[in-house]
């Protein structure tokens, strides 16, 4: 069988934006927001529907319910190129949706996971993932019922041959548990944000959280907002901050940078070059509401990458 260049395990639904909202949100209020937005959600989804407009031939496997919510999403993530024939379906359960609501500085989000808790071992196509170049799953936490066997699952794309990245994302009972590490022993490239790696590493301390984990994977990458993103490899380490853009909405920001970093690193660059194309990538995500409504117009991204593609000022360590 003859697979993707990228297969994607992961969860897939919409992302429910609502913005400007009031400076305070007071219980038992009927409050108002000036604008929303109804777009491709999850982490996953994001992550394969930019890698797909940067040209990256994607597959995507997942489990939604047999509602409208399901319907969307899987035809908006089809209409940006992924092959999604191994998305299952299911009618006990319907597809998970999440609420995100910015404010102030910060964003709300509240997820109902529906079908996502769902998806299990049984529900994927080992031979057409195997036959993939390189194996992506996001949002290691909301795996309820596939957690126990991902260490299994990464294990054997590493013996097939593949290369394998994780962006565990969130965990919404903030417990972190060792189980990931299990896991992390077989990932090429661990992308987390600077919250992410100090909670995994249990330190609060960057640099400490880095070590831990250059220790454990063989790339590490710390998505940092508008600060200097991270690169580690064995004892070598880049930084580089993204190009200054108009931020319009940071949905998705991170699934798009990974997506980037992807891209690249498939096509054999540089890592430092890989870091540059991550941020370029993070960066245009955020011109747009949502995740991936920038990436849907592709001549609009081409223009961006062009404009602000320039030798990558890292600072090697």
């Amino acid at each position: 069988m003859q697979g993707p260049q990228v297969c994607v395990v992961g969860e897939l639904n919409l992302d429910l934006i609502l913005y400007g909202l009031p400076k305070e949100l007071e219980p038992d209020r009927e409050l108002l927001a000036t604008d929303l937005a109804l777009t491709l959600g999850s982490s996953s989804a994001i992550f394969a529907h930019n890698l797909a407009a940067l040209g990256t031939n994607v597959g995507f496997i997942s489990k939604i319910g047999v509602d409208p919510l399901g319907k969307i999403a899987l035809e908006k993530l089809a209409a940006g190129g992924v092959d999604v024939t191994r998305v299952r379906t299911t009618g006990a359960t319907p597809t998970g949706l999440t609420v995100i609501l910015p404010h102030s500085q910060h964003r709300y989000i509240l997820t109902y996971p529906g079908a996502m808790f769902e998806l299990e071992y049984g529900d994927l196509d080992m031979n057409y993932i195997l036959s993939s170049r390189h194996f992506h799953l996001s949002s290691f936490f909301l795996h309820r019922a596939l957690r126990p066997r991902i260490p299994d699952l990464f294990r054997e794309a590493r013996r097939a041959g593949l290369t394998t990245s994780l962006d565990t994302n969130d965990d919404p009972e903030n417990k972190w548990e060792r189980d990931l590490l299990d896991v992390l022993k077989y990932v090429d490239i661990c992308l987390l944000n600077e919250r992410e790696i100090k909670l995994v590493a249990r330190t609060e301390d960057l640099a400490q959280a880095v070590d831990f984990l250059a220790g454990l994977v063989q790339v590490v990458v710390v998505k940092r907002g508008s600060a200097e993103a991270i690169c580690r490899s064995g004892n070598k380490q880049w930084s580089l901050a993204p190009p200054a853009v108009k931020v319009v909405d940071d949905v998705g920001a991170g699934d798009s940078f990974d997506a980037g970093f992807i891209h690249r690193y498939l096509q054999g660059a540089k890592l430092d070059d890989c870091l540059a194309f991550a941020n370029l990538a993070g960066a245009y995500s955020t011109t747009k509401a949502g995740g991936t409504e920038a990436f849907r117009d592709r001549e609009a991204l081409n223009r961006f990458i062009q404009e602000k593609q320039t030798q990558p000022a890292t600072t090697p360590k």
